[in-house]
C-alpha cells in the first residue's frame, strides 16, 4: 500500500496570477452581430457590481463572485461582458442582428430591462455602437456605406489583418435614445478573418477609441494650468531679478519663493497622475494599431494616420506641459538655494558681529574683574593688617615687650602676599570645576 502524496507549499497567488492570462479574453463577432460598449467612470466599483448582479437576476443567470474584476452574462439573445479597470468599468453587450437597414438605430441596448441602464452609477466617458457584415466581394463603395451607416459624414479606416478585413467609422456621436450626446459608430467588414478574429479585431477598435477618450482627459487639465504657468514664471522671473541686488528684504523673498514653490507642487500634486495617466494610454493607443495591421485604402485616413494627426498634438501638449512644470519646479529650486544661501551668509555674518561684540565684553569683564581683585587684596590686606595691629597693641597693653607699630608694618607685605596667593589658589579651583 502506497503512502498518500503529500502536496508542495505554493505561493498563495499562485492561482490568481496564473488565471490573469485568462483574464478578460476576446469576445466572438460572427457576422451580422452587433456589440455596444459602454465605458463608464469606476467610481464605486461596488455599485457596479450590484448593478450587475441585478441584471443578472432580472436574466436569469448566476450573478458575479465577490470582488470580481470581470464577468459575463451568456443569456439568449444579449450576451453581457463586464469587466473593471483601473479608471473605469466597460459594459459590452453583444447579439446577432440581420437586419443592415437597422444594424446602428436599434442597439443591443433595447434588449435590457427597463430603466436599468438610467439608474447605472457612475457616468458615461464612452459609449460606441459597432457592428460586422460581409465585406462586398465587388469593390468597396465607401460613399456608400458612409451614407447607410454614418449619415455621410467623412470615414476613417483601413483594411485590417492584413486585407482579411475592412474597419470605417467617422468618429462622431450619433443620435441614440439613451445617451443624450449620441454614441459613436464602428463598422467591421469581414473578408476571410473569422468570427474570432472579428473578435479581436473589433476589441482593439473599441480599445482605441476608448483610450483616445481617456487620453485626451488631460487636455483640459493642460489649458487651465498654461495660464498658471505663465503666472508663475513671470512671478519667478521677478523675484530672480530682484535677488540680484542687495536688499534687506532677502527674507520676505524667500518667503514669496516659498509660497510660489508650494504652489507649484500642490499643482504638480493634482495633475501628475493625470498626465502619467495619458501616456500610458498613448502607449496603448500604439499598440492596440500595431495589433491591426492595417494597411491604406485608397481615399481614406487610416487609423495610425488620423492618431498621428489629431491625437498626438494634444498628448505633446500634455507632456509639454508637464515638463514645464517639472522645470519651472527645477529653476524654482535652484533660485531658492541661492537665496537661501546668500541669506545663510547674511545670518553668519550677523552672528559673526555678535561674537566679536561678546568677545569684547567678555576681555572687558576681564580686566575688570582683575581691577576688582587687586581691590579686594588691598581690602583684604587692609583689615587683616587692622586686626594684627589690635593683637599687638593688647599684647603691649598686657606688659609684653611687643612695639605693635613695627609689628604692624611688617605683617603689611606678609598678609598681603598672602591674600594674593590664597585667592590665586581659590581662582584657580574654581575654573577647575567649570
Amino acid at each position: 500500500m502506497t503512502s498518500p502524496i503529500k502536496p508542495m507549499n505554493e505561493h498563495p497567488l499562485r492561482r490568481s496570477l496564473n488565471d490573469e492570462a485568462h483574464a478578460r479574453p476576446f469576445f466572438i463577432a460572427p457576422l451580422y452581430s452587433q456589440v455596444t460598449s459602454l465605458v463608464m467612470t469606476s467610481e464605486g466599483v461596488e455599485q457596479h457590481r450590484e448593478a450587475l448582479s441585478t441584471l443578472s437576476r432580472m436574466l436569469g443567470t448566476a450573478p458575479p463572485q465577490d470582488n470580481a474584476s470581470h464577468h459575463t452574462i451568456s443569456s439568449t439573445p444579449l450576451t453581457v461582458r463586464w469587466d473593471v479597470h483601473t479608471e473605469f468599468v466597460r459594459y459590452t453587450f453583444i447579439r446577432c442582428w440581420d437586419k443592415t437597414d437597422t444594424i446602428f438605430s436599434e442597439s443591443p441596448l433595447t434588449l435590457l430591462p427597463e430603466n436599468w441602464l438610467s439608474n447605472l452609477p457612475g457616468q458615461v466617458l464612452a459609449a460606441i455602437h459597432t457592428a460586422v457584415l460581409p465585406k462586398p466581394a465587388t469593390r468597396l463603395d465607401l460613399g456608400e456605406l458612409a451614407n447607410a451607416y454614418f449619415a455621410g459624414n467623412d470615414l476613417i479606416g483601413s483594411e485590417l489583418g492584413d486585407g482579411k478585413g475592412v474597419g470605417l467609422t467617422d468618429l462622431r456621436l450619433h443620435a441614440d435614445p439613451y445617451l443624450p450626446s449620441g454614441a459613436s459608430r464602428i463598422l467591421l467588414l469581414d473578408g476571410l478573418m473569422g468570427q474570432r478574429q472579428s473578435g479581436r479585431m473589433l476589441q482593439r477598435l473599441l480599445e482605441i477609441e476608448t483610450y483616445r477618450l481617456l487620453a485626451l482627459l488631460s487636455l483640459p487639465v493642460a489649458k487651465q494650468l498654461l495660464p498658471q504657468l505663465a503666472q508663475m514664471e513671470t512671478q519667478l522671473s521677478k523675484l530672480t531679478t530682484a535677488i540680484r541686488t542687495e536688499s534687506e528684504e532677502d527674507k520676505n523673498l524667500l518667503n514669496s519663493m516659498t509660497q510660489l514653490a508650494g504652489a507649484l507642487e500642490n499643482s504638480i500634486a493634482t495633475s501628475s497622475y493625470r498626465f502619467g495617466a495619458t501616456r500610458a494610454y498613448y502607449a496603448l493607443i500604439e499598440r492596440r494599431i500595431e495589433e491591426l495591421r492595417e494597411s491604406r485604402l485608397q481615399g481614406l485616413q487610416p487609423f495610425r494616420e488620423f492618431v498621428e494627426r489629431r491625437l498626438a498634438p494634444a498628448i505633446h501638449t500634455s507632456n509639454a506641459v508637464s515638463l514645464r512644470q517639472e522645470q519651472l519646479s527645477l529653476r524654482l529650486q535652484r533660485t531658492t538655494a541661492l537665496l537661501r544661501t546668500r541669506v545663510d551668509i547674511a545670518s553668519e555674518t550677523q552672528r559673526h558681529g555678535l561674537l566679536e561684540s561678546m568677545n569684547r565684553r567678555a576681555a572687558l569683564q576681564l580686566r575688570l574683574q582683575e581691577t576688582v581683585e587687586g581691590l579686594s587684596v588691598a581690602v583684604l590686606t587692609y583689615y587683616i593688617v587692622g586686626l594684627v595691629g589690635y593683637a599687638s597693641k593688647g599684647l603691649h597693653a598686657a606688659g609684653l615687650a611687643v612695639d605693635y607699630e613695627l609689628v604692624t608694618g611688617i605683617s603689611i607685605p606678609v598678609v598681603a602676599g598672602l591674600v594674593a596667593f590664597g585667592m590665586h589658589r581659590f581662582k584657580k579651583k574654581l575654573s577647575s570645576h567649570q
